[in-house]
């Protein structure tokens, strides 16, 4: 049998599905195809997420050309599911449509102060004016109620046209939503990975939000499923990567930025922020301790051609306003400028981004 685009298709129609009884290629499944030059490619594109024949009728494809047109035959099939999922009322009318600007906080590991950094950045570009939201998603070490001295407050519940919304609280100019609201804070969180994606969505699309410019989401460190479940919730403008400089930290920094900007998610890095760049002792405002080594963030920044958003020295008085409930960006102290410029640069970059790239899309589940 000549190989060509005809006849790989009269093959492909033997291939049946085993929950419908019809053929992959009657069912509008098989996409894009090309044959020519002994290779056969075309995408199989589900009727359904997550459909469990997935794997068993790229097989019974891949086999069926085999069979017909002989094993030297190259055939590269890609799976995809591209359907859009239901959307539930709540995400239809929630206000996150309302926000303009979705911006990811998030680090490699834990321990280099990404809490902070989320915490002091919203307050310094709600001080530009803008409006602002912070979003917790720290799911399992929620942080953000202490360092914005929230944390015997809970948000209220409304009804919008029978749907139950969250309104968020507000401090120093930023709304807030955290499941540290409504977990006891003494108590350990022991959830599975479902539960907490279901409270990250609940957050995004439950929050009563209105209209914002800028809407900060605080990450778990590290890779997650919460990493991926945003993504496929929203759109999200840019990440911002949080590291100390120190090797061991700027390793898994690489690890996170190769994970937004990866084909499958495709969320543009807005830049790095180098956190406890330097230690200043109070009575010698004037030296530098490079403790955790000097200028690493700022030099992968330069290897991997991405901004450097700002450079926040290790100062007594920023570990005080977290523990304190004061972030210190709201004061006209020498750190609350680190703050102030890290806030304009941000906002340069996302205008940069807005205004030379399209916007990003929500994640859709592929499987190859």
């Amino acid at each position: 049998m000549f190989l060509n685009s005809e006849t790989v298709l009269e093959v492909l129609a033997s291939v049946v599905h085993p929950e419908t009884g019809k053929d992959i290629v009657s069912m509008g499944m098989v996409q894009g195809l090309t044959a020519e030059n002994g290779k056969v490619a075309f995408t199989l594109k589900l009727t359904k997420n997550n459909d469990p024949f997935a794997s068993s009728l790229k097989k019974a494809a891949a086999k069926a050309i085999a069979h017909h047109f002989g094993d030297q035959v190259q055939v590269d099939i890609l799976v995809v599911a591209d359907v859009a999922p239901k959307v539930s009322p709540l995400k239809q009318k929630a206000s996150v449509s309302k926000v303009k600007n979705i911006v990811a906080i998030a680090s490699g590991k834990g321990g280099v102060g990404k809490s902070t950094i989320a915490a002091n950045l919203a307050v310094a570009v709600a001080k530009t004016g803008a409006k602002v939201g912070l979003i917790d998603a720290d799911i399992y070490g929620p942080s953000i109620p202490k360092m914005f001295n929230m944390e015997h407050t809970q948000p209220e519940v409304v009804k919008e046209e029978g749907l139950d919304l969250i309104v968020p609280v507000e401090n120093y100019g930023v709304k807030l939503l955290s499941i540290g609201f409504f977990v006891d804070p003494n108590s350990a969180l022991v959830w599975r990975g479902p539960m907490a994606t279901s409270a990250l969505k609940q957050l995004i699309h439950q929050g009563a939000w209105g209209e914002l410019d800028y809407l900060f989401i605080d990450m778990p460190p590290g890779t997650s499923d919460i990493h991926l479940t945003l993504v496929q919730e929203v759109a999200v403008t840019g990440a911002v990567i949080v590291s100390t400089p120190q090797d061991v930290a700027l390793a898994d920094a690489v690890k996170g930025i190769s994970m937004f900007t990866s084909p499958s998610i495709n969320v543009p890095v807005l830049g790095l922020v180098e956190n406890m760049a330097w230690f200043i002792p109070e009575e010698l405002p004037e030296n530098r301790y490079y403790i955790f080594g000097k200028e690493g963030c700022k030099k992968l920044a330069e290897r991997m051609k991405l901004p450097l958003l700002g450079q926040i020295p290790l100062v007594q008085s920023i570990r005080e306003g977290g523990d304190y409930g004061e972030p210190v960006a709201i004061h006209s102290s020498i750190v609350g400028k680190a703050f102030d410029e890290l806030a304009a640069n941000l906002i340069m970059q996302v205008e940069k981004r807005n205004r030379d790239l399209p916007p990003t899309q929500i994640v859709n589940v592929q499987h190859k």
